[in-house]
Parts: C-alpha cells; sequence; structure tokens
C-alpha cells in the first residue's frame, strides 16, 4: 500500500522513483518516469551548472508532474599527485598493452560536490525534490534548500547514518542495501563490512526512524517492490532494471554485459572511482582486486581508468569500463521507462 506519508512527500501516483544513474542517464529518463507517475530523477554529479540548468529546462518542457534532482556531497579532497604516481606505476602495464601515455590530469575528476554556486542556478526552479548521496551538504546550504519548499532526502547503509540522517532534519530516507549498483552512499565509515543486504536494512531503520523510508537494492519487478513495502518501506528506488530501456544512455558495451552471464557476477569496487561501487566484474576489477589500496581518492581514481577505458572501448572492449549494475537483472527490459514503470508499479 503506498502510504500517505510518502505519498505527501514525493507527490507522485506510484511509489517507484527511479534511481538517479550518472553516466548512463539524462532527462528523457527522468521524463519518462514522471510521466508514468513515478518519480524520475536527474543525476547531476557529473554535470556542470550549465548542463543541470539545459537539462531542468528540458524537464520543465516536457512535464508538470514531480521531478528529482540527486547530487554528491562528499568532501572534495586536494589531488594528491604521490597518489597517482603509485597508481600510474600499477597501472603502466595496461597502458604499454594499449600503446598510449598516462596523462596526469587533475581537473579531469568531474564530480562537484552540492555547493551555493549551484545552489544559486537551481533556486529559481525551486526544485520540488532533492536526494543526495554521501550524507548531506552543510546547514547553511540544507536551510537554503528548506527555504525553497524543497523536500531533502539522502541515502543510509547504516542504522547509524540513518539516525544521523534524521537527526539533520532530512524530509526521507533512502535505505540502500547492499545489492544496489553503483556507488555506495556510505559517508559514516569506510568499512564495506558494516553493509548488509536490503531486506535486513529497511525494517530496522524503519523501526529507529520518524521519517518515511524508502527502499533501495535488488528490486527488480512488482514482486519486489510489494516486498519492500511489506518490509516497512514507503516507496523504493530502483535503477538497474531500467539500464536497458531505450531513454537510458547506456553504452552498447554496458548493455551487452547486462544483458549476458557476466552480470550474474558484481563486486563492490574502488579501482573506476575511489570509492566502492558495485558493477559487473571485468578484467580490471579481476585482476587488480575488487577493492584496491592504492586507488587513489575519490574522485580522482577515475582519472587514469578513464584514459584506459577510452582507448579499449575503441577496441570493443569493456576491460576497463565501470559497468555499474545491481545483483538483480532479472527485471532489465528493453521497453520504454514508461511501461517498465507501470509494470513495476502492478498490484496483481
Amino acid at each position: 500500500m503506498y502510504k500517505a506519508n510518502m505519498r505527501a512527500l514525493l507527490g507522485t501516483q506510484l511509489p517507484i522513483i527511479q534511481s538517479p544513474m550518472a553516466g548512463v542517464q539524462d532527462s528523457a529518463l527522468t521524463i519518462a518516469v514522471s510521466e508514468a507517475g513515478g518519480l524520475g530523477s536527474l543525476p547531476c554529479g557529473m554535470l556542470s551548472i550549465e548542463q543541470i540548468v539545459s537539462e531542468i529546462g528540458f524537464i520543465k518542457q516536457a512535464t508538470d508532474k514531480p521531478y528529482n534532482l540527486n547530487f554528491f556531497c562528499h568532501k572534495m579532497q586536494a589531488y594528491a599527485e604521490y597518489q597517482h604516481m603509485l597508481w600510474r606505476k600499477k597501472l603502466k602495464p595496461y597502458f604499454e598493452e594499449l600503446a598510449i601515455h598516462s596523462e596526469s590530469l587533475p581537473h579531469y575528476a568531474n564530480r562537484t560536490p552540492f555547493n551555493h554556486d549551484i545552489a544559486d542556478a537551481i533556486e529559481p526552479f525551486k526544485p520540488e525534490f532533492i536526494s543526495f548521496h554521501f550524507g548531506l551538504p552543510e546547514q547553511s546550504l540544507l536551510a537554503r534548500i528548506k527555504g525553497w519548499g524543497t523536500k531533502i532526502v539522502s541515502s543510509a547503509t547504516t542504522i547509524k547514518e540513518a539516525l544521523w540522517l534524521e537527526s539533520k532534519g532530512v524530509d526521507g530516507i533512502i535505505a540502500q542495501g547492499l545489492e544496489a549498483g553503483g556507488h555506495r552512499g556510505m559517508f559514516l565509515s569506510d568499512d564495506i563490512s558494516t553493509q548488509m543486504g536490503m531486506s535486513a536494512l529497511v525494517p530496522q531503520i524503519v523501526n529507529k526512524v520518524s521519517v518515511p523510508v524508502i527502499a533501495a537494492g535488488g528490486i527488480a519487478d512488482s514482486q519486489g517492490v510489494q516486498a519492500a513495502l511489506q518490509l516497512g518501506a514507503g516507496a523504493v528506488l530502483i535503477g538497474t532494471a531500467y539500464l536497458l530501456c531505450p531513454e537510458a544512455k547506456t553504452s552498447r558495451l554496458h548493455r551487452a554485459a547486462i544483458k549476458s552471464s557476466k552480470s550474474q557476477h558484481t563486486a563492490l569496487t574502488n579501482v573506476f572511482s575511489g570509492r566502492p561501487a558495485r558493477g559487473i566484474v571485468n578484467r580490471v576489477m579481476k585482476e587488480l582486486g575488487y577493492m584496491h589500496p592504492l586507488a587513489p581518492s575519490f574522485p580522482y581514481a577515475s582519472i587514469e581508468m578513464t584514459q584506459l577505458r577510452g582507448e579499449a572501448e575503441k577496441l570493443n572492449s569493456d576491460a576497463f569500463s565501470p559497468l555499474w549494475c545491481g545483483q538483480n537483472t532479472t527485471g532489465c527490459k528493453n521497453i520504454s521507462a514508461r511501461a517498465l514503470t507501470l509494470q513495476l508499479a502492478a498490484q496483481d
């Protein structure tokens, strides 16, 4: 049952939120899901301010339904050249194999945390809904957003994180289970042994907080949606199932991996960005090890890996590509995002 408090929070007909997936979508997917009655999300963490404003413009032109803007709010560390010297040394055999030179590009990591400049740009739109990953921005930014009448939610991967978010005044909490694809939202600890599955995490968070809880991780069909709601969640956040929809910008190699038996083996890795994220296991993950101690801090680890990825993909290889994907791909379908959203929300 779609609870009244969650319906008021989302402002949607359906308890379905499309997970923001940076790098594999733009506003087209956002619009399709919102128009279907769910809450479409726009990932803004890898976009410039100009791109964010442009994409919001497209959304506003195409729909009058609620939508979600998603931002990272990590603490941006200084670029550490010594980390990259060690990382490039480790990756040297791959650069030699592909016959390319590894370049030091400290400004190449395009993941900017939410800040007042971004707030200045989006304030005229007064978005109905903003979600955060990696905690929350500082208090003055939160107060500013709340002043627009915008609802705020963020991801929690542990009970401790959920309680911290509630203490900061969020309107809802996304309980991100270990099954979820893409980056872990963990922010109070970097110990991945603290992470638990959705079905264990959701009811525990529900029992500890008074704000609405959104379930995420491993939900791929209407049965999974109903199961998450039975655990106490008021809505669900779904990403992986949308990766094959025509509105998604998922690459050809990424789509092929999802459709293949390779998608049955996913793992958490830090080699692509510097933070733990779940993706389909490929060559570089196997050979380097999933969690490598030399991977530079987030988001700088992406600098060298992106160089390798670009060259390898020219050769039709996904060996160095971040194939972000959750543990359950059974719901991935090459159908419109609208049709998929309605199927996910079906109750019979």
